[in-house]
């Protein structure tokens, strides 16, 4: 399927740096709570991802990531997940996390 360009503008992908990462024991796979900060204008808000197999807590925690900020939150167990933080599948399927090669000002957005 193709998409406009205007399209592709209503995807809000913003570079986040996360400020704690948790067990999401509670999960029906295995996965992390996460809080992101987008900086001033959006700030910080509470995702969960799937990522245990490539990362640790302590890993995380610093770490610029991408992520959608315009989709509506969305339920996942007790979690309400205010972001999709994103990634690309590995070799046998499992997620490596997506971010900016060097360190960039939070907020900034993907284009």
């Amino acid at each position: 399927m193709t998409i406009s360009f205007d399209d592709f503008l209503k995807v809000d992908i913003r570079v986040g740096r996360i400020t704690k990462a948790e067990p999401f024991p509670e999960a029906r796979k295995p996965a992390f709570k996460l809080w992101v900060d987008f900086g001033g204008e959006i700030g910080e808000k509470k995702s969960s991802a799937q990522i245990t197999r490539h990362y640790t807590l302590e890993d995380l925690v610093g770490r610029q990531v991408l992520a959608v900020v315009n989709f509506p939150p969305r339920q996942i167990g007790p979690v309400k997940s205010e972001v999709l933080v994103l990634g690309v599948p590995d070799e046998e399927g499992e997620v490596v996390l997506i971010g900016p090669g060097h360190g960039v000002p939070l907020g900034g957005r993907l284009f």
